[in-house]
């Protein structure tokens, strides 16, 4: 069993984190450290709408290139089609000799996107969580679990400054658990695609087609197959599977245990295998960076496509009516 650490020396956090972006994970992190007690600068490319956002919530912000300069830690927190780009052109040539570089994802570093020099620690803090989560659950006085990573240890103490980034961003008070930029990257990204977003969405528009395709309204599949993911999902999160089938009724934890299987069979089974196969030897990877350099077309593509099925148009009809509902 993996030991799992409760944080590091925040202390060790003593000149600027420059936090460069400011969306779901930047807002987070430029938050919670700078709440407790890390003088942060978020750095953004000019004309950015985040600006105001950060400045409204105390923040300095400036240009990325100033922001950089003069960091002890650089926390690189941009999607990853756009990470290689601004390093190349906004952070390395500003970046202090010795400066660290920290990640929260290692997609890019895994794979060469993004190579900082032999004098920069290279790390990864990788909260396990949206940031919106992350920056809630901290606000509340609890913390999202972080994954820690070191690449490159130039300066002797990468760890411990990792560490003490998850300490400050809150990690400390749910778990923080050691790993590797491979590690990370290729769980993170087979979770993604056979479980998290690809399986369980393909898990979810089958349903739905099924349904309404033996004639059942699809309101009524809407709201087995999608709407009520969540309070199950839920019941897993708070308690595991056990819990979950225990909240449920006899007769749905017997279909669980005599149907779900023949669902996720032995072919889902040696799909998965090959999907991280394909994680494994880099397949993926090419696919995407691909993908990404041709100005994500596939990706606009399938995008748009799934915006116009039935699933969708009738969950938006669907929610809209909860919402208002809601507001009532």
């Amino acid at each position: 069993m993996a030991t799992i650490l409760s944080g590091g020396d925040l202390s060790l956090l003593q000149g600027k984190v420059a936090v460069i972006g400011y969306g779901s994970q930047g807002h987070a992190h430029a938050l919670n450290l700078r709440d407790s007690g890390v003088q942060v600068e978020v750095g953004l490319r000019a004309g950015s709408p985040s600006g105001e956002e950060a400045q409204a919530a105390g923040l300095a912000v400036a240009p990325i290139e100033e922001a950089v300069r003069g960091a002890q830690l650089v926390s690189i927190l941009l999607p990853d089609q756009v990470q290689p780009r601004v390093w190349d052109e906004s952070i390395a040539p500003a970046i202090d000799a010795g400066a660290a570089v920290l990640f929260a994802h290692g997609f890019n570093v895994l794979y060469g996107r993004v190579a900082p020099g032999a004098g920069h620690d290279v790390v990864m803090v990788a909260p396990k969580g949206p940031g919106h989560v992350v920056r809630r659950l901290f606000t509340e006085g609890y913390g999202t679990p972080a994954l820690i990573a070191v690449q490159q240890d130039a300066s002797g103490g990468a760890r411990e400054l990792a560490l003490a980034y998850a300490t400050g961003i809150g990690a400390g008070r749910a778990g923080i658990l050691e790993t590797t930029f491979k590690e990370e990257t290729e769980t993170d990204l087979f979770g993604e695609q056979a479980v998290l977003c690809g399986g369980t969405a393909e898990l979810i528009r089958a349903g739905f087609e099924t349904l309404v395709d033996a004639g059942y309204q699809p309101e009524v599949a809407y709201y087995e197959c999608l709407h009520e993911l969540k309070l199950i999902v839920d019941l897993i999160w708070e308690g595991g599977l056990s819990h979950m089938r225990w909240s449920c009724s006899d007769t749905a934890e017997f279909g669980d245990y005599t149907r779900g299987p023949r669902v996720i069979d032995e072919h889902v089974r040696e799909e998965m295998s090959r999907i991280l196969a394909d994680i494994q030897s880099g397949a993926f990877a090419r696919e995407w960076i691909e993908d990404m350099d041709n100005g994500e077309a596939r990706l606009k593509a399938m995008r748009a496509e799934a915006a116009t099925t039935t699933l969708e148009t009738v969950g938006a009809e669907l929610r809209s009516l909860m919402h208002r509902a809601g507001d009532a």
